[in-house]
């Protein structure tokens, strides 16, 4: 998508945690599309055992006429977070939007479950967001208001296909969130959860979802996030916030 002018998030900056891959990288490219500038956060500075760095995402939205700059970002390390944050602020001159998206996948049975890949999910996908969650929040006061988004899933509420690490650590993040609204109802900012309403077959899915089989019409596309990610993102506290959103049913709020 290209950046343009007028877009609804024209002038906004976004910090999206977790972008150099997947979900992350395309809601990041629709949020550049959508006019804002955009901080693409990640570990993520070479390409490893998975595909996608914080460079080729930020390359790929300036080629297309966007604004995006790189930065390193261990959403697990509070200090990374922190210089993340004040180099995205010292580049772009503030945060609007954040969109905690980084996270692990580890959907084995609890009995067979090793306690590092526990630990890891919680580390990662729960822990991570609350350092981001809380290193935004200041900056996005100063702004006079903004949108959080932390991604989920809908593994949270399928009680009855069992228990894993990600789906828990997930859970933690729903609570976190649809709390969080309230605390922050008076600074003027909206704070929502998003899950895909289906599968989205990421590089991290292809590679932890033990070689799960997914029929065709049980997936979507990464781009649907995006889209989504975007409505979310033009919230402040006097529209949408305290929910947990799937994507394909938000989606057609905005026809």
């Amino acid at each position: 998508m290209t950046s343009r002018e007028g877009g609804v998030l024209e002038g906004r900056v976004a910090f999206v945690a977790g972008a150099s891959r997947g979900i992350g990288a395309a809601i990041a490219v629709a949020l550049a599309g959508a006019g804002a500038s955009v901080a693409v956060a990640a570990r993520s500075e070479e390409v490893g055992k998975l595909p996608g760095t914080i460079h080729s995402v930020a390359e790929r939205i300036t080629t297309s006429g966007g604004r995006a700059m790189p930065v390193h970002c261990d959403v697990t390390d509070e200090a990374s977070v922190a210089a993340a944050m004040e180099t995205t602020v010292a580049e772009f001159g503030g945060v609007d939007i954040l969109v905690a998206n980084a996270g692990v996948l580890w959907m084995g049975p609890i009995e067979s479950t090793p306690l590092r890949r526990w630990q890891l999910c919680l580390d990662v996908n729960s822990t991570g967001v609350f350092n981001v969650t809380k290193a935004a929040i200041p900056h996005l006061r100063a702004r006079g208001g903004g949108s959080m988004v932390a991604v989920t899933t809908t593994g949270v509420t399928m009680t009855d296909r069992g228990s894993n690490a990600y789906w828990v650590s997930k859970a933690a993040v729903e609570r976190l969130y649809t709390g969080l609204a309230a605390d922050l109802k008076p600074d003027n900012i909206a704070v929502n959860c998003l899950a895909p309403s289906r599968v989205v077959l990421t590089e991290g899915w292809t590679a932890g979802g033990n070689g799960r089989e997914i029929p065709p019409e049980m997936v979507e596309p990464p781009e649907t996030m995006g889209a989504a990610a975007v409505l979310l993102a033009t919230q402040n506290a006097a529209g949408i916030t305290g929910t947990v959103q799937q994507s394909e049913e938000l989606i057609p709020q905005r026809q």
